[in-house]
């Protein structure tokens, strides 16, 4: 049994800020989840982060208010965040006193969503994202699979012909079906697998009536009879393997967008292949050529 965990990054609407469309499956067998759970937990508490989510996205920004601390490298953690939750507190107020409700509720969220990672420097963060993708590009028994759509090629005037979030969970399951079925000709045994997926409650309904469907008549491409059940929504504070899957996620999306190898190389063995052609990743431009190296790679 194989469990593929499923999250994105960036927004699949066409013509917002971001440029690409990543969606991505982190495959592990059943039977490895507690030792790589064990391995995440050991990384996150070397970084005292123990019991916080790992988000890709919030870890990798600059937090401007560690600058305006006097010798912040030099502080131990806890005077760490006291000082930077003090610096916060008066950056709330100022910004309270200007009046603006929607701004203040903005920064609110913002500031908690990285109050986990304040008493890291940026030298730490950068450090820990980097030994969470080495683990996973040392996991030889682990696969990934991706859709990056690249929304610049499209226009009001040629819209996809589906929608982007459905168009790449399709591209997903046919992929982790492809990759059971091959797996299991080659061990001689029928092998399975399941989706876990972060809770997302705009398209938790969507997924699940298309996961059914598929259950009914397959995908574009393929039946799938060794995928059980539909997606298992779950909180992705409370699971590591998402949490990865974010990570990987966004360190594709990096990659197209930013041309920013450093995570991405990480990660890339994991890639599921047929021999030597890297099939578990696909660079989607509509009708516009490419020589990235992924479309080279995927041929």
């Amino acid at each position: 049994m194989y469990i593929c965990y499923l999250d994105e990054s960036g927004t699949d609407q066409v013509g917002s800020d971001t440029s690409h469309f990543v969606y991505l499956g982190l495959a592990i067998p059943a039977e490895a989840w507690k030792q790589k759970d064990r391995r995440v937990s050991e990384i996150l508490a070397k970084y005292e982060l123990q019991g916080a989510e790992i988000h890709a996205g919030w870890i990798s920004r600059r937090f401007p208010e560690q600058e305006k601390i006097p010798g912040f490298e030099k502080l131990d953690h806890p005077h760490r965040h006291a000082a930077v939750m003090q610096n916060r507190r008066e950056w709330l107020i100022k910004t309270a006193a200007l009046g603006s409700k929607d701004k203040l509720d903005n920064l609110k969220k913002n500031l908690r969503k990285t109050e986990a990672y304040v008493h890291l420097t940026a030298g730490e963060r950068t450090s820990l994202l980097r030994e969470l993708a080495d683990l996973i590009g040392g996991w030889r028994d682990v696969r990934l699979f991706c859709e990056a759509c690249d929304k610049t090629c499209y226009s009001a005037a040629h819209p996809p012909e589906a929608p982007l979030y459905e168009a790449a969970f399709t591209q997903l399951v046919s992929r982790f079906q492809a990759f059971l079925h091959h797996k299991g000709l080659r061990d001689g045994n029928s092998l399975f697998g399941m989706l876990v997926h972060d809770n997302n409650e705009t398209v938790a309904r969507r997924l699940t009536e298309t996961m059914r469907r598929f259950h009914k008549e397959g995908t574009l491409w393929r039946g799938i009879p060794q995928i059980v059940e539909t997606p298992l929504f779950v909180d992705s504070r409370l699971t590591a393997m998402v949490q990865l899957a974010d990570l990987c996620a966004y360190a594709t999306r990096r990659f197209f967008e930013n041309h920013e190898t450093d995570l991405f190389d990480r990660i890339h063995p994991r890639f599921d292949r047929t021999g030597k052609r890297v099939v578990g990743i696909r660079h989607y431009r509509h009708r516009a050529k490419c020589s990235c190296r992924v479309c080279t790679e995927h041929k």
